[in-house]
């Protein structure tokens, strides 16, 4: 009898170790598709770019090569000034962004309820309907001489007459990275401040401390993971933009992004892959730190301590 009942555990366990390694088989399996793609339409690309930037241009073509005569090309000359201009714009883009996404978040995490931060929500996705060129073109009525925002501030009384810099400047480009990007921010940030524990702002609250003290204590250290999220979120689309410094900047404005355009559009594509590299290490530098500094729990609240 305690013979055939150990036969039958031994039966029964190899039948769940079967079990949990076609599990096993099964989830990996599932990861061979989405894999795969990420390889050849994200990963492939990209080395591809990377070994065209050590190739040299002869005429109308292009012959492979190992030279650092791009590289060189764009360290030394004009385009490098465009890189480095390209960084503050957007980083000054990004900071913009964040003061107006970060209030935003806080009230739907806070102070809304459930059904309006639904709502707000979907109104954020709304713009997203419309084609991204058009949404940009928009902004060329608006901001124009004769445009509403002009319009609106001469009915105010402020102007006596239209404000050309509206319009083919920095402001207007700013406005269009902004419109661009900033609904992008607003949602890791919601999610961040959303997944705080309450009993660490109520003990606060307990402890004496007025609310600013609670937010600069307590609550913006916790949302740190989210602002992150969000920072690069925006960072890295208004660094690559080509379509807003081209249709908002007017003529000569240059951005790294409408310059790769513009150096594709004279064939030179090993400089055009050479400033696609450069600008994909320096993605990669900023996603490297976030990777390193937190954890997919961070945007529950909970930071992930550093290794030393």
């Amino acid at each position: 009898m305690s013979h055939a009942i150990q036969q039958a555990q031994t039966r029964q366990r190899r039948f769940d170790a079967m079990r949990s390694s076609l599990g096993v088989a099964t989830r990996y399996s599932l990861l061979v598709l989405p894999i795969a793609f990420l390889i050849f339409f994200l990963v492939f690309p990209l080395l591809l770019t990377f070994a065209i930037s050590f190739w040299r241009r002869t005429g109308f073509t292009i012959k492979p090569a190992f030279t650092l005569h791009s590289y060189i090309d764009f360290f030394s000359g004009v385009r490098l000034f465009v890189f480095e201009r390209s960084l503050l714009v957007a980083a000054e883009a990004t900071v913009i962004s964040l003061l107006i996404a970060y209030p935003i978040a806080y009230f739907l995490a806070f102070r809304a309820s459930a059904s309006r931060v639904r709502l707000v929500l979907s109104l954020f996705t709304v713009p997203f309907l419309i084609n991204y060129i058009i949404r940009t073109f928009a902004w060329t009525y608006l901001l124009d001489r004769a445009g509403p925002a002009n319009g609106f501030l001469q009915w105010l009384g402020l102007v006596r007459h239209p404000l050309s810099w509206l319009l083919y400047s920095d402001f207007s480009v700013f406005v269009g990275l902004v419109s661009a990007y900033m609904p992008f921010m607003v949602f890791p940030l919601w999610l961040s401040l959303s997944g705080l524990d309450r009993r660490l702002i109520e003990a606060s609250w307990m402890l004496g401390a007025r609310p600013a003290r609670t937010f600069i204590g307590v609550i913006l250290p916790l949302s740190l993971p989210g602002v992150f999220a969000a920072t690069i979120f925006g960072f890295v689309g208004c660094f690559g933009e080509s379509a807003v410094p081209t249709i908002l900047g007017g003529v000569g404005y240059q951005l790294i992004g409408n310059t790769i355009t513009s150096t594709m559009d004279v064939l030179d594509y090993p400089l055009a892959a050479a400033m696609s590299s450069v600008v994909v290490l320096a993605m990669l530098v900023f996603l490297t730190a976030w990777f390193l500094a937190f954890d997919l729990r961070s945007f529950l609240g909970k930071i992930l301590e550093w290794q030393h």
